[in-house]
């Protein structure tokens, strides 16, 4: 397998090649070790991810994402990242997926036994800035589950909140990203995508040794209509990731690439915060 051009890019400090594309590369990246069920799954994930019938930034995942890394997947709900994570890093890498909720849990074990995902580790668990255990919200609406609105109830400001006519409560266990690596002897932590609902930032507290130690390219859900729940704004949010650490550039995908922005903007959910060194790693 060819490295991975060493460019980030365009608009970054460095320059990349016209003819390097993060989606074009996303085709080639699965590596041959992966099991064929895990290779379909990929193919499929890839392919609903063109269609709109996935979050398209599945596509630039291989600009940031290398074999043998070990990344995290919090909010893994039924795994739309975890196994095509799981077969770009391959058999040397491992997915450390996190799901509080059973239902989302069933599916992700079955998967991964259908696909023999030997490189993924699944957590029932919430994550934020440290260990415990946290109320859980599912609001339901006319009678339906909105499972993708779960969120961790802790901190939340009801006026801020927008309010179902029904909510189902539960206590699930809260890990973080720090205290993982520690159990599990985790050194290097290459990427986190986060979507929790909000959460983000409590999450991005509980992983202050990994982002100072690593700098792992970070994609995030950030949407003010979440993130306000807790009293945050979703720009300010983004500025202080990048007040803090100021090698992080943060992109959109758009066009089958990864763009540089400044702002978040309505209709737009994820954002990869990367450095320039992340796009440039060579593959092993």
């Amino acid at each position: 397998m060819p490295d991975v051009p060493r460019r980030a890019p365009s608009g970054s400090k460095a320059a990349r090649s016209p003819s390097f594309s993060a989606g074009r590369y996303y085709e080639r990246v699965t590596p041959p070790a992966t099991s064929a069920r895990a290779r379909a799954v990929h193919s499929i994930m890839r392919a609903s991810a063109r269609m709109n019938a996935a979050e398209p930034e599945l596509l630039g995942l291989a600009a940031v994402v290398r074999p043998g890394d070990h990344v995290f997947d919090v909010g893994a709900a039924y795994g739309m990242y975890t196994f095509p994570l799981a077969a770009i890093v391959g058999p040397n890498g491992s997915v450390n997926a996190f799901e509080p909720q059973k239902r989302g849990q069933r599916m992700l074990r079955a998967v991964q036994k259908i696909t023999g995902g030997r490189n993924i580790r699944l957590a029932q668990a919430a994550v934020g800035p440290q260990p415990g255990e946290h109320p859980m919200l599912l609001p339901v609406r006319f009678g339906v589950p909105i499972y993708g609105h779960t969120h961790v109830g802790t901190g939340t400001d009801r006026a801020l909140t927008p309010q179902a006519a029904h909510t189902r409560t539960w206590t699930t266990e809260m890990v973080s990203v720090d205290s993982w690596c520690e159990t599990h002897g985790i050194d290097t932590v290459s990427f986190m995508k986060v979507d929790v609902e909000g959460f983000e930032p409590n999450v991005l507290e509980g992983a202050q040794n990994a982002i100072e130690t690593n700098r792992p390219s970070l994609l995030l859900e950030i949407e003010d209509r979440h993130i306000g729940r807790y009293g945050r704004d979703a720009n300010a949010f983004a500025d202080e990731i990048r007040a803090r650490w100021p090698e992080y550039r943060m992109y959109t995908w758009s066009g089958g690439d990864w763009a540089p922005t400044e702002r978040v903007t309505l209709g737009i959910r994820n954002y990869l915060f990367a450095t320039d060194a992340a796009f440039a790693r060579p593959t092993l």
